[in-house]
């Protein structure tokens, strides 16, 4: 088993709250961490029909059925135990804990912020960091992404992500969010692929496949909620020009992304034309996958104005917009650093960090240059 690197603040906190809640996107590794931590728990996996059943029908009956602490797997296919769990955890001299996963994230997380705000603490397990893969090339971690399977098995990267994707959409989209129309559900994820990286046009969209706006803004929540994509807010502190407001979309995972831009080989993905945007996606995630594994909030921006000035990435810092420049070339150039001069020129600041797809991290008068094998 391959360390999750998420352990470590799931440990140090567990005894802090009554209930931990674990979710992500399928078969990112839920139920192996869960079952491996918490043995000693009972686990209940909610997606049997007569458990969902008794669960759903007779609430005080399941859980008098089992006596201690309990894992419930897929706990969002029986929403109506949270309340009951809450009149458990509440109950003087209550010693039991519970163990919630699922992998619809706002569903979840809304329902448990109702029914046991205060009581649970959330974290989101993503696929496979390179941390917790190691010494993988590049182009290995872009096109097969970090999906636990794939490694576990040693499969076929491409064509487990295609039954991933077709069970994803006949599971998750058609019986849990109820969309229809799966013909051009599929052509609006594609599109979403095509245009990783880049401002989110609800209208273009639209326009493309013939729905209305409203429908793609509903289809782009379920894709958030099942964890396969991820927007990017804008940054909107004003230095005295106008600013983007909409977000940019990224994939959680680069090998998903790759298999929905049909590439399948490594000299596919080199020279796609997408290549830059894909390294860009990746380098994104890492990123968010590294303050989520910390147990915090991935709090990064973009920041980009009417005259086409933009910076991929930014973090505050002490007041100021600490910038991050992405570049998919192996070698750097100091035009790279233009629009992090420009930025830092608004607001009186020398500091930044370009990273690269080169191998070699160093310092650039006071611009941080960092490989990707660093951050």
């Amino acid at each position: 088993m391959i360390d999750r690197n998420i352990v470590k603040v799931i440990i140090e906190e567990k005894d802090s709250y009554p209930v931990l809640v674990i979710t992500g996107p399928r078969q990112s590794g839920k139920t192996t961490l869960c079952r491996n931590l918490f043995n000693e728990y009972e686990y209940i996996l909610l997606e049997d029909l007569e458990i969902q059943r008794l669960a759903k029908v007779d609430p005080k009956g399941f859980f008098s059925r089992f006596k201690g602490s309990l894992i419930l797997d897929e706990v969002q296919k029986a929403p109506e135990l949270l309340s009951y769990i809450q009149g458990i955890v509440d109950q003087p001299g209550n010693t039991r804990q519970f163990v919630l996963s699922g992998s619809e994230n706002l569903l979840l997380s809304n329902q448990v912020s109702q029914s046991l705000a205060g009581r649970a603490r959330i974290y989101s397990l993503l696929p496979f960091s390179s941390k917790e893969l190691k010494n993988k090339k590049l182009n290995d971690y872009l096109l097969h992404g970090g999906y636990p399977r794939i490694y576990d098995k040693n499969l076929n990267s491409y064509t487990w992500l295609s039954q991933y994707y077709s069970t994803y959409v006949e599971k998750d989209i058609r019986n849990v969010l109820n969309i229809k129309d799966l013909d051009s559900f599929d052509k609006f994820v594609r599109i979403c692929a095509s245009r990783v990286g880049q401002i989110l046009d609800y209208s273009n969209i639209s326009n493309s496949i013939a729905v209305s706006s409203s429908t793609v803004k509903s289809w782009m929540s379920s894709l958030k909620s099942t964890y396969i994509c991820f927007t990017l807010e804008p940054h909107y502190k004003n230095f005295g020009k106008r600013l983007i407001k909409s977000p940019k979309i990224y994939f959680y995972d680069t090998g998903l992304l790759c298999y929905l831009l049909k590439i399948k080989n490594e000299e596919m993905l080199e020279t796609h034309p997408q290549y830059g945007n894909i390294f860009e996606n990746w380098v994104v995630s890492e990123l968010f996958k590294r303050r989520l594994n910390l147990g915090q909030e991935p709090d990064y921006y973009f920041w980009r104005n009417q005259r086409g000035n933009e910076i991929d990435l930014i973090t505050e810092t002490q007041g100021k917009l600490d910038p991050i420049e992405i570049k998919s070339s192996k070698t750097f150039g100091e035009s790279f650093l233009k629009n992090i001069k420009y930025l830092n020129k608004l607001q009186d600041y020398d500091k930044g960090t370009l990273i690269y797809s080169g191998d070699e991290s160093y310092n650039f008068k006071t611009t941080k240059i960092l490989s990707w094998k660093d951050i």
